[in-house]
């Protein structure tokens, strides 16, 4: 069974039902990951040990009857959200090395799910653009049709989804796109 093909809720009903583990879905993600984005670009920063800690305890609150829809869902955020301890650059050198203390509300409410970041997705640089060719890092490429846009200034979030390399990204539209 390929977890990266089935849908949020597809996904989460497997989890209920302890058919697979989140453990087991993350893994398969970031095995996705490693296998498309040497080629589509979507990530700016991939957080594996992370992604696995948030998954294991994801699978505790499951296994204690606890969650929502998006416990243990491995998921991606656009590079303009803040995540505690995490890089967040903007898709920008000048925020390259940057980690904040904090989290966004979005990373936060998401976290408070129990769902699990696989790490940060590229985007036009401070979300300007439409194309990430203005990327700091690299271009995205759309994984379905080659030469093709895969989106607006969320392109990461939008190739990362396509390419089933996690099961959804938060990539708002930003900078007037």
């Amino acid at each position: 069974m390929d977890l990266t093909a089935l849908t949020i809720k597809e996904l989460s009903e497997k989890l209920r039902k302890k058919e697979t583990s989140s453990v087991e879905a993350t893994k398969a993600y970031l095995k996705r990951i490693e296998q498309v984005e040497g080629k589509v670009h979507a990530f700016v920063t991939v957080t594996p040990d992370e992604a696995l800690a948030m998954a294991e305890a994801a699978d505790k609150r499951l296994a204690a009857g606890q969650g929502a829809l998006l416990t243990g869902i491995p998921i991606a955020l656009k590079d303009i959200f803040c995540t505690k301890g995490v890089r967040t650059t903007c898709s920008s050198k000048m925020l390259e090395g940057f980690v904040p203390p904090y989290d966004a509300t979005v990373a936060r409410k998401l976290k408070e799910a129990g769902a699990v970041i696989l790490g940060k997705n590229n985007m036009d640089e401070f979300a300007m653009g439409s194309s990430t060719e203005n990327s700091a890092f690299h271009k995205t490429l759309n994984p379905c049709a080659v030469g093709t846009a895969p989106g607006g200034t969320s392109r990461g979030s939008a190739a990362a989804v396509a390419a089933l390399a996690c099961a959804a990204s938060r990539g708002p539209a930003t900078g007037g796109a």
